[in-house]
């Protein structure tokens, strides 16, 4: 055999082996399903603002920290990118005049790809554009873990990536002229990791916290 085509049979190998490598890309579990029927009895009103996301989306008690404003809190526990694309359609139907997205920690949990995480990412930011394009759309940050403290062993020896994964959404808001939030801003301590006093399992955050989430985002005028 040629040697000069080893390498090359050898690379054409690598790469049917990585494109047939399976992506777990399950959401629809019997609790996505409870939560989904939640929302089909709780129509989203017109122009209210949607908080979008997993599990730390999902513990905000935002209609008691926001009282007055229109508020609809559409996060659900284990969720993923895949999850959020597949019930996005009645949220953007219903022309919210702001989407707080946040979401992407279980994706890494599961071992997805970065760039497969951004597709989504990217095809959730078309769908609301296109859709409603008038709606705030924020982009927030996956929060910081705090490894020391982290109780899920599916996220552990993670937090670079969490990192990576930020870097891209960031650069994803930029492409879409999209508002970022660094909610790392908030939550970090001086190492970067999640602070220590704000949870109580190394990635979920503590009630209290919700209140400097809060308050950050009108600091900030995004409320």
């Amino acid at each position: 055999m040629n040697k000069l085509l080893i390498p090359l049979l050898f690379f054409a190998c690598v790469s049917v082996k990585a494109q047939s490598a399976k992506i777990d890309s399950n959401y629809n579990n019997t609790y996505y399903q409870g939560r989904m029927e939640l929302f089909k009895s709780l129509p989203l009103p017109q122009r209210s603002i949607v908080f979008l996301g997993n599990s730390i989306t999902e513990r905000g008690m935002w209609h008691e920290l926001l009282p007055g404003k229109v508020i609809m809190n559409r996060g659900i526990g284990g969720d993923n990118t895949f999850g959020v694309r597949a019930r996005l359609a009645p949220i953007v139907e219903s022309q919210p005049k702001k989407i707080f997205l946040l979401i992407g920690i279980n994706d890494l949990g599961r071992n997805l790809p970065i760039e497969v995480i951004i597709s989504n990412y990217r095809k959730i930011i078309e769908h609301i554009k296109k859709g409603s394009p008038k709606t705030n759309l924020y982009v927030q940050s996956v929060l910081p873990m705090n490894e020391n403290i982290l109780t899920a062993a599916y996220l552990k020896n993670k937090g670079h990536l969490v990192t990576q994964l930020n870097k891209e959404i960031q650069k994803l808001a930029a492409e879409y002229r999209l508002t970022y939030i660094n909610l790392h801003e908030v939550f970090s301590d001086s190492q970067g990791k999640l602070r220590a006093e704000l949870t109580m399992d190394g990635i979920h955050i503590k009630p209290a916290a919700y209140v400097l989430w809060v308050d950050y985002l009108r600091n900030k005028k995004y409320l």
